[in-house]
């Protein structure tokens, strides 16, 4: 990423490929993260921000923050009319599909739906002739794509079960037990295929994308699940007890999104472990990441500073303990092998004054949002717009977050419509007040903002993305063909250049 385009004001929209408008049952790569990335342009926005893109799992309620990989990419946004294109699928096979519900992601649906295509693209691949790009996508990612493809086959082998209680010649990673079984060896070339589906399509968005001016925004989860390619291939880095079991698990204490606290059930990591190495797994981590988007934003920072950490077999989160994290001693690393590296870091939930004063020492952006800008706090409001600094990033809202009318109509107490409307200077309704926090966002002293689809289209909380602490029913909302009008692009446009953020055409390349 350029200096400039680093340095000056911008906006964009956040909006999870899932989220992509489809008729094929969620989001995906294709046509439709063109014509998103198209609107983005024409509304004059330099940013597009995208959650985790890692592989989701129905048990762990298809959250993209408690990942089967740190490093594959979700195969389930894999475009079928893009592989179409490529002769590895026809078009009536893709468009001989069940119902999918409009504006909500199907995900065992899709799944199924998918497997089958995914079946019939691996077979025509493998019998053409190997393109140059697959071998070299196959050899630059082999430090992560044979522990997962590996993985991944042996998951869809032994069902529901964890690895832990795999048969012990595949639980402890015996390769001879691998080499013996043609159906694993030829799962694990059809996953390779479906890495390098993926990771091609994804590189093609983000070209098209930075061609029009556009920086892609990524996330980069803090855990990964204890069911992952990860905790299985490198238990040394966990606090695992001699069986693999979990001696503790991952979460937060009580703050402003779960009155008891979040019980994640993530392993934790073995800190000092890792610093053996000189930390080496979170530096590829990283690069990778680095190699996708243009920014990452590193989800549960305060969790470098200090994580919770819960005994295993905890019922609620309150049992849990606050235990000191790498902090210097992993940044330091990372800021020597990145020293340019373009970081958001997500300092949200409980934190203490050490987290702040670490993030502002690392120079690095921190998280401003709107909706937790009026409460008991007063003036003294960090996220208050009025108290925003230039390197931070303010939102309406996130992930986790309500939307702004859903705050506003379901969440939001009368002291704090009290105090946003002296804010304002005027009393706003439910119909337009989601356009009173864009407006907060864009005249905001904060270099980046960023915002929610589902703010700016003024959607209730229907259109939520996540509930934190529920298990089931998020990361469903998807956006509907024809909400992003041409009029609210031009409206859009309108107010980022009132606000110095839209980027010139001297200005839109990177």
């Amino acid at each position: 990423m350029s200096e400039k385009a680093s340095s000056r004001r911008s906006s964009g929209l956040l909006l999870h490929i899932t989220s992509l408008p489809s008729g094929w049952g969620i989001g995906d790569l294709g046509p439709a993260a063109y014509r998103f990335a198209d609107f983005l342009s024409r509304a004059k926005q330099g940013l597009w921000q995208v959650l985790a893109l890692n592989p989701t799992t129905e048990s762990r309620g298809h959250s993209p923050y408690d990942c089967v990989s740190a490093f594959a990419g979700n195969t389930m946004v894999i475009s079928c009319e893009l592989l179409a294109r490529e002769g590895l699928l026809g078009r009536g096979e893709i468009e001989k599909k069940p119902f999918f519900e409009p504006g909500r992601v199907d995900f065992r649906r899709v799944g199924s739906y998918k497997r089958r295509l995914f079946g019939l693209a691996y077979e025509r691949f493998r019998a053409r002739r190997r393109p140059s790009d697959y071998e070299r996508f196959c050899d630059e990612n082999r430090y992560w794509l044979e522990e997962w493809a590996v993985y991944s086959a042996l998951c869809n082998r032994f069902g529901s079960a964890a690895w832990s209680d795999w048969p012990r010649e595949f639980r402890d990673r015996d390769k001879k037990a691998f080499a013996s079984e043609g159906e694993i060896k030829d799962a694990v070339e059809k996953e390779k295929f479906l890495q390098y589906a993926f990771f091609r399509q994804w590189v093609g968005l983000k070209k098209y994308c930075n061609e029009r001016g556009i920086l892609l925004i990524g996330d980069i989860p803090f855990y990964v699940s204890y069911d992952s390619a990860e905790v299985w291939a490198h238990r040394e880095i966990f606090k695992l007890d001699k069986a693999g079991k979990s001696v503790s698990w991952a979460g937060v204490p009580p703050d402003y999104f779960s009155r008891t606290g979040q019980l994640w059930g993530n392993p934790i990591y073995a800190w000092g472990d890792l610093k053996k190495n000189n930390y080496r797994w979170w530096i590829e981590r990283i690069r990778h990441n680095l190699g996708l988007f243009d920014i990452v934003r590193m989800d549960h920072f305060r969790g470098f500073v200090a994580y919770w950490e819960v005994p295993a077999g905890a019922k609620t989160a309150r049992s849990g303990r606050w235990v000191k994290g790498p902090k210097e001693g992993l940044f330091n690393v990372v800021l020597r092998h990145f020293p340019r590296a373009a970081i958001i870091v997500e300092d949200l939930g409980y934190i203490t004054p050490d987290v702040r004063e670490f993030v502002g020492r690392l120079g690095l952006a921190g998280m401003k949002v709107l909706q937790f800008a009026f409460d008991d706090k007063g003036l003294e409001n960090p996220d208050l717009p009025r108290n925003h600094i230039e390197n931070c990033v303010v939102y309406t809202g996130t992930h986790d977050n309500n939307t702004v009318r859903g705050w506003f109509e379901k969440e939001a107490k009368d002291e704090q419509k009290r105090e946003l409307f002296e804010y304002l200077g005027r009393r706003v309704s439910c119909r337009n007040v989601h356009l009173e926090f864009v407006r907060m966002a864009m005249g905001s002293a904060a270099r980046m903002a960023v915002i929610p689809v589902q703010d700016l289209l003024g959607l209730d909380s229907e259109s939520r993305m996540n509930h934190p602490g529920r298990k089931r029913g998020n990361w469903r909302w998807q956006l509907r063909r024809g909400q992003l009008t041409d009029r609210v692009a031009d409206k859009l446009a309108e107010l980022t250049e009132t606000y110095d953020r839209a980027w010139g055409d001297t200005e839109r390349s990177i």
